[in-house]
């Protein structure tokens, strides 16, 4: 049975901390090892392509050409022998030269693409150099052999197994495989990608895609904490989550996880752990199908929120009134994060506003539409079923000094979620954690 082990950006941030990996990878154990690039790369590219995109050349191959001095560098000091300076040199050569050649070309969104897989790419293969460098044999799997989506950027398990599966087969004696987090195909089959902190999706994917035993998303945090450690004191690692514990967490901002990556592993029962490369003896944090009740777990908050409230007399008794507001949502493709209604209003939040003015457009013939800006979901993550005393009561208690805009609780058995002015974010999270923690 295969193990998916996950490493992000910083786990492959420098020559040192690639080499260091084989403490963590046991290479006679079958595993597929999926890497994110080093950190840093993705914002640069990010980066060239804005510049590529906005018609300024020369600026692209500049910044391009800084990238790849600080890449020439990454070569010298991970590659020891001559004939591993080459591979590197070679590596570098193709994807640096590939970048270039679209300067030449109409820039596009598919171009972009292309530009910002190059970072996955680039870690991946010069990983495998060195392990092959160093005597150790492993197979490159390209991932956008089998990583798919379809035409609603959802990704396709059925054909990711039906594709990962022969490739695996073809190399039956080897035991180490490496793949790209991020990058996959769309259903034109373009080169796409999972969005930010896909390399999380990505590991999950593989590993319902060929049932294995166990994902582990290696990061530079040991585990999932109690709170922000950014912000409040005292955090502590949560050893256990459930998939939907852990699902609300990272959707309201545990950076740690990327939102939609605990789905598959949670259709096929697959635990997922988050373990940290800098210690990799922590025991942090295990996501699985068991749920621990009658316990508070933890705290995040997510910012950039804006409240829209519709006030309308018409609402009153009116079936159909909802779904028509939602159809507005629907049409430019805006996902509501929170919801509650009255009688005669109904108050929601968003967090994209790109097309904020034409929604509230729409929305103005329903009624009297109010909208308030800089706004912070905090969300209270545990076990809230029915049956249990007192834990809403605690959450209030600890937030009755801070103005509260919403309050969304019973949705979900295990979250409570409030709104409240960002400036109030901290002094929210801070006093939370003296009520529900310390």
């Amino acid at each position: 049975m295969m193990k998916v082990l996950k490493f992000g950006g910083t786990s492959v941030g420098s020559p040192e901390r690639m080499k260091n990996l084989l403490g963590i990878i046991r290479p006679a154990e079958p595993q597929i090892v999926v890497l994110s690039a080093v950190a840093g790369t993705t914002n640069r590219l990010v980066e060239i392509a804005a510049l590529f995109s906005d018609g300024n050349k020369q600026g692209a191959l500049a910044s391009l050409e800084n990238l790849r001095r600080d890449y020439k560098q990454f070569v010298d000091e991970l590659f020891t022998t001559p004939e591993g300076k080459e591979h590197g040199k070679q590596t570098l050569a193709y994807h640096f030269g590939l970048i270039e050649s679209l300067a030449n070309d109409l820039f596009t969104p598919i171009e972009e693409k292309i530009v910002l897989a190059q970072g996955e790419l680039l870690s991946t293969t010069l990983y495998h150099y060195y392990l092959k460098e160093i005597g150790i044999s492993s197979v490159l799997l390209p991932a956008l052999d089998f990583m798919k989506v379809d035409e609603d950027h959802e990704p396709m398990v059925d054909f990711i197994t039906e594709h990962i599966k022969p490739l695996l087969a073809a190399h039956p004696d080897e035991n180490l495989f490496i793949t790209q987090g991020y990058i996959c195909r769309n259903s034109y089959g373009e080169i796409d990608n999972l969005r930010r902190g896909g390399s999380d999706y990505t590991a999950s994917l593989i590993g319902a895609a060929i049932r294995s035993p166990e994902v582990q998303i290696w990061t530079d945090i040991d585990g999932m904490h109690n709170n922000d450690p950014r912000i409040v004191k005292g955090t502590k690692p949560i050893a256990q989550l459930s998939f939907d514990e852990a699902a609300e967490l990272a959707y309201f901002g545990a950076k740690i996880l990327h939102p939609q990556s605990v789905f598959p592993a949670q259709k096929y029962k697959i635990p997922v752990r988050l373990l940290n490369t800098m210690e990799p003896d922590a025991p942090g944090t295990l996501i699985s199908s068991v749920s621990e009740p009658g316990k508070i777990k933890s705290i995040a908050a997510k910012d950039g929120i804006t409240a829209i409230k519709i006030q309308s007399s018409r609402m009153l008794l009116a079936y159909g009134f909802l779904r028509r507001v939602f159809e507005v949502f629907e049409r430019y493709k805006t996902p509501i994060d929170m919801i509650t209604t009255s009688e005669v209003a109904v108050s929601l939040t968003i967090d994209d506003t790109r097309h904020l003015d034409d929604i509230l457009k729409e929305l103005n013939h329903f009624g009297t539409v109010e909208v308030d800006k800089d706004q912070t979901i905090v969300c209270v993550v545990g076990d809230f079923g029915a049956e249990k005393h007192g834990f809403a009561s605690r959450v209030f208690e600890a937030l009755k000094h801070i103005p509260i805009r919403m309050i969304s609780y019973g949705g979900s058995s295990y979250n409570i979620s409030l709104l409240v002015k960002t400036s109030d974010k901290v002094e929210a999270l801070r006093s939370l954690h003296n009520r529900l923690f310390e």
